[in-house]
């Protein structure tokens, strides 16, 4: 095959070129340290190197994101914990000192205090919030447990359902002594006691108490129906009462004390109680039955845990055109920590703080004041016998009379006060098991929660070492590389050069 001169030089040119792209590549390697400048230059390390991003993208998020966001919330909730267990864990030690028989009003005055500061901090650690989140009042992360401030004129129309296990023995205690002004009135106050079976509803100071009708096409807005009550399904009659005064006075007609029929369910609107006859009460118990109230409240202090996290209830506000319902649900906020693996961040309040824990705190409160007031009068009675303008025998046997049933008075309330602190130290008990068993959990959600993430830092770190390896190069190799280029480079341009020089006319 006859070969020309410019068939030649187009190869010369053409090794020449091919030579500087070489040359022009390992010069942007050693520049960029990548095997590839654009997908074309080797498709398959370009694929390779796109899943592991994504791959290493998807890790990233997990860790920097998610991970960190569950590690902080779980610390946060486990925070709450902590001082929920230590304020219930002071509490119950308060129901011990409260329970023995030898107080004296110096004790019960330090019960007093410790139980009124430690109040108000019962469901406060349940506004704890992780960025302005709150962690225990579930899809609602925007507001708080409690009420932020005294709202007197929200209206809540509460469903709450009982069984027979909520029945609980209290005394109801009647009379009361009054210190006279004087010793010109004998004493006539009846002291005494009658113990029934109660249901405490989770809040007190109730407008009424009844059942809300379900909704039907003939009637789509039914109206509450006052005084009665669903036991096992049957709407039973309820009596009512402002107070416990009320209700004292409404039965003193040759009663004896705070009496009601065994077949009788009575309500104190006051103290939100629910009070059941002998036989109903047994009749509860043999049957296990359910027991279904509804009841409206309006007025809620500053501190009191709200409804809504708790119960179905409705709300109304006077500045809302209609009321809001809300309906009880497991509201669980999970995190996907991994490809495939999601962990429930968040712990709801009805998990851990019950509101039967106020309504103790309060009733603890009203007891040893109770107790306090009671021997005060014993106190002041005896001080007046001790003073001279009543020393006549007269005198005495009038004011002994006082002192004697005030002195039964204050007998009363340290029983009821040794007896129902005593119970109580089991109630706060069972209200520590919940947070002890809630702190585990959170405890055993952190531990595995650190496990994915050990997890998945080796994981970023193996995904980011694959991606490396896919998509750099040693610079050492890449310097090789270029030299080797460079000199082909250079030594095609001189074997060009010297091809160039010779012509068919050098040889004629």
């Amino acid at each position: 095959m006859r070969v020309t001169n410019n068939m030649i030089t187009s190869n010369t040119k053409g090794n020449i070129n091919s030579n500087k792209v070489l040359v022009d590549k390992y010069n942007t390697q050693m520049t960029t340290q990548k095997k590839i400048n654009r997908p074309s230059d080797d498709p398959v390390i370009a694929i390779r190197s796109l899943r592991m991003q994504t791959n290493l993208s998807h890790i990233n998020q997990y860790l920097d994101n998610n991970i960190a966001d569950v590690e902080s919330w779980l610390e946060v909730t486990n925070t709450a914990l902590y001082n929920m267990t230590k304020i219930l864990t002071d509490i119950r030690t308060q129901c011990v000192n409260g329970s023995t028989d030898t107080l004296t009003q110096d004790d019960r005055h330090t019960i007093l205090q410790q139980l009124t500061q430690m109040a108000d901090q019962v469901y406060s650690e349940g506004n704890a919030d992780y960025a302005g989140r709150t962690v225990f009042t579930g899809y609602r992360t925007s507001s708080q447990l409690t009420f932020k401030t005294d709202e007197k004129d929200t209206v809540y129309q509460i469903a709450q359902n009982f069984t027979y296990e909520d029945l609980k023995e209290k005394r109801y205690y009647y009379g009361e002594t009054e210190v006279p002004a004087d010793a010109a009135t004998a004493c006539n106050a009846e002291i005494g006691t009658n113990t029934y079976n109660r249901i405490r509803l989770a809040y007190n100071g109730i407008d009424k108490i009844g059942y809300q009708p379900a909704a039907t096409d003939a009637d789509p807005n039914p109206s509450f129906v006052e005084d009665k009550i669903f036991i096992d399904g049957t709407a039973t009659a309820v009596k009512t009462y402002e107070n416990e005064d009320a209700w004292y006075q409404a039965t003193q007609n040759g009663a004896d004390g705070k009496t009601l029929g065994e077949d009788e369910v009575i309500f104190i609107k006051e103290t939100g109680e629910l009070i059941f006859g002998d036989k109903i009460a047994h009749t509860l118990a043999q049957n296990k039955s359910a027991i279904n109230v509804s009841y409206v409240k309006t007025g809620f202090d500053a501190g009191e845990a709200r409804p809504e996290y708790y119960y179905n209830c409705t709300m109304q506000t006077p500045d809302m055109a209609e009321p809001v319902t809300y309906t009880k649900e497991n509201q669980q906020i999970n995190y996907t920590i991994s490809n495939g693996i999601t962990i429930p961040a968040n712990t709801q309040a009805s998990e851990v703080l019950d509101t039967s824990i106020g309504r103790d705190v309060g009733e603890m409160i009203d007891i040893v004041q109770t107790a306090i007031n009671a021997h005060d009068k014993v106190e002041k009675l005896e001080q007046m016998m001790a003073r001279e303008e009543y020393a006549d025998p007269e005198s005495q046997k009038v004011l002994q009379g006082y002192l004697d049933s005030a002195k039964k008075e204050a007998d009363y309330a340290d029983d009821n006060l040794k007896k129902t602190y005593q119970q109580y130290i089991t109630n706060f008990g069972g209200y520590l098991e919940k947070v002890n068993v809630a702190t585990t959990n959170v405890g055993s959600l952190q531990k595995r929660l650190a496990l994915t993430k050990n997890r998945m830092e080796n994981q970023q770190s193996t995904v980011e070492e694959l991606k490396s390896n896919n998509d750099n190069r040693d610079i050492s190799d890449i310097i090789i590389d270029y030299y080797a280029a460079y000199n082909a480079y250079t030594a095609s341009l001189m074997a060009a050069s010297k091809v160039g020089q010779q012509t068919l006319l050098n040889y004629l």
